[in-house]
């Protein structure tokens, strides 16, 4: 039976890029007051005129109860659960400026895929940050955001701190077309989101280079491999990596042009430099900005990632598709 009383509570979603809107826009339909944040004053103020998403989301209109605001203390007036969908540079700094207006009864969530630069997951950056106080929790799994503001089914996974506030979560956003399944397991979760991105990457410039299906299909479940490499490495359960967030989000990450890493993978492809690959995208590419953190926290821990190694060849040392597809060819024949 759904908490109808959570549901009168208002919940805060900082940011409003594509992802946070969408998430906004779902929380309002499912009738529950929302405060969606955006840090750039005449992008709000543009939302706020045509009540939708103009830059990342256009004719989705916004349901009544979504809010907007450009404050954040506006943003958490009265708030327990606060949603972040940043991008993972910024992660931190939207916590440090949350920590002083968070009451101690604030409950954390995010639907960030990333990590810090100095290697931590982003849960342990928010409990460096915020300490014990505070339940925190991670909400991922393989979703467009078009999509779901369109109302189209999506099912995802979300793991807590707090089992309570998970299953909150559940019921704040699940409804009949949006289905929620629980985990607690917050480090393979977050390893998957991360390492799914810069395998997209990789199925990008495969597929930009017409090397065919059977490329793809090696390439992703050789991707899985890796992923699951480095997320027991990290203290991972296994079953995470063959879920929603594991191998459902690598899955649609890698054969969808949705997907920003793809594209970005794509014109890499057609033989654009990282600068001018980002330019075409024009939105954060999470697998280019956690690629090098993910090829050294790799190599730090001794995790052999062979795709992951050569993507950061071709998008950080200058090597070139070509090269980086026979080096992965010629390797030694090994077990399965």
């Amino acid at each position: 039976m759904l908490n109808s009383f959570l549901l009168q509570e208002p919940i805060a979603v900082l940011g409003a890029g594509s992802w946070g809107t969408a998430l906004a826009i779902l929380l309002a339909n499912n009738g529950q007051p929302v405060r969606l944040w955006g840090h750039d004053a005449q992008h709000m103020a543009d939302m706020a005129e045509l009540r939708n998403n103009p830059r990342y989301l256009p004719g989705i209109a916004f349901p009544a109860s979504l809010q907007l605001v450009t404050r954040l203390d506006t943003a958490l007036q009265d708030v327990r659960d606060v949603l972040i969908v940043v991008p993972s540079t910024v992660f931190a700094t939207v916590l440090t400026k949350l920590k002083p207006l968070l009451t101690p009864q604030a409950r954390i969530a995010w639907a960030t895929k990333g990590l810090s630069t100095d290697h931590r997951l982003l849960h342990q950056v928010a409990s460096d940050l915020l300490g014990p106080t505070h339940s925190l929790a991670i909400l991922s799994g393989p979703s467009f955001a078009r999509e779901v503001a369109l109302g189209l089914p999506t099912a995802i996974t979300a793991a807590a701190t707090d089992p309570a506030f998970a299953q909150d979560l559940v019921t704040r956003f699940s409804n009949h077309y949006f289905r929620v399944y629980l985990s607690n397991d917050l480090t393979g979760i977050e390893i998957c989101g991360v390492v799914k991105n810069i395998l997209a990457i990789a199925a990008g410039i495969s597929d930009g280079l017409h090397l065919g299906a059977n490329a793809l299909s090696a390439l992703i479940t050789r991707g899985l491999t890796e992923m699951q490499r480095l997320g027991l490495a990290l203290g991972g359960q296994p079953a995470t990596f063959i879920g929603l967030a594991g191998l459902g989000d690598l899955v649609l990450s890698c054969t969808d042009n949705q997907s920003r890493n793809r594209r970005f993978g794509q014109a890499i492809a057609q033989g654009k430099n990282r600068e001018q690959a980002l330019l075409s995208i024009g939105q954060a590419v999470e697998g280019c900005v956690n690629l090098p953190i993910i090829y050294e926290l790799a190599q730090q821990r001794g995790v052999e990632m062979p795709i992951i190694e050569q993507v950061y060849r071709v998008v950080y040392q200058g090597c070139s598709p070509q090269d980086a597809i026979h080096s992965l060819l010629q390797r030694q024949p090994r077990q399965e």
